[in-house]
């Protein structure tokens, strides 16, 4: 198969509700953070959970996001400021 029928075929297959990759960035944070807390983010965000669907990338993202989140000993520290 070519890499314009693949396209093609890719295109027709996807769902209407997918937000696209720019969307999912912006919000991937907010989804995550409500997954790790118990809470279904498909919910409030369905076009989000269409784009995990047909995105590897994206999905790949949340997923490594998710399982930091979930992780009790990761620990975010500041940057350290010098001066």
């Amino acid at each position: 198969m070519s890499n314009a029928s693949e396209w093609i075929d890719r295109f027709l297959a996807a769902d209407p509700e997918d937000v696209g990759c720019d969307e999912v960035m912006a919000v991937m944070h907010i989804y995550v953070d409500l997954r790790a807390a118990g809470v279904n983010p498909e919910d409030r965000y369905p076009g989000v959970a269409a784009h995990l669907a047909a995105c590897r990338g994206c999905a790949d993202d949340v997923a490594g996001l998710l399982e930091i989140a979930s992780d009790k000993d990761f620990q975010l520290r500041p940057p350290s400021v010098e001066g």
